[in-house]
């Protein structure tokens, strides 16, 4: 089991690395266009990128290092997935006060090219057999991040067809939903790896 476990961290930490400067690109991508598009959506996800990219490092970190760690690690993680899906509440919430004008085929644009981006992330997480608490983590991510994506392009094509920022901000929300349904489960996930290696130990 451990020596199967050796083998795999070289492949882990390769993957990581992969994901890790993907995520980076495209948070800068996210953040660029969310400005320019006035797009709370685009915006979000940028803000979910790179916690991503933070989480990503963590798990780079988690490794090299002990169990007791690696459940720290991930538990940091779903905290830190909490704390952005509050601020992505609090962003749709002055959008939807003080107005936004949105601009539905940059978000569409922008969204495609993400979804590859983060599909290629989520395969070559999901290739990675016996995965700890962290990389379990790190897949919740990609996939949540993945299914954001479709939500940005279908609200780019109703802002596009209705003139209306609703969509854009209904995504926002939805994003935020996702973010804290992910983070609440990494929580239980660590929190169950806790109890079991507290089980093992006595």
């Amino acid at each position: 089991m451990i020596a199967a476990t050796d083998r795999q961290a070289p492949d882990a930490r390769r993957t990581l690395w992969i994901v890790l400067l993907l995520n980076v690109a495209i948070a800068a991508g996210f953040f660029a266009t969310g400005l320019f598009a006035d797009s709370s959506a685009l915006i979000a996800n940028g803000v979910d990128n790179l916690s991503d990219t933070a989480v990503y490092a963590l798990s780079l970190i988690a490794l090299s290092h002990g169990q007791t760690w690696k459940t720290r690690a991930a538990t940091a993680s779903g905290i830190m997935l909490l704390l952005f899906a509050v601020g992505i509440l609090i962003d749709v919430g002055r959008r939807y006060i003080q107005g936004s004008e949105p601009i539905g085929p940059t978000m569409m644009v922008m969204s495609a090219i993400a979804g590859v981006v983060n599909y290629i992330c989520l395969r070559l997480l999901q290739r990675l057999k016996q995965k700890d608490v962290n990389l379990r983590a790190a897949t919740t991510f990609s996939f949540n991040d993945f299914i954001s994506n479709g939500g940005i392009l279908i609200a780019g094509m109703l802002v596009l067809w209705l003139g209306s920022n609703w969509p854009d901000l209904l995504v926002g929300l939805a994003t935020a939903v996702i973010a804290i349904k992910g983070g609440i489960e990494i929580l239980r996930d660590a929190r169950a790896e806790t109890k079991s290696d507290e089980g093992q130990a006595s």
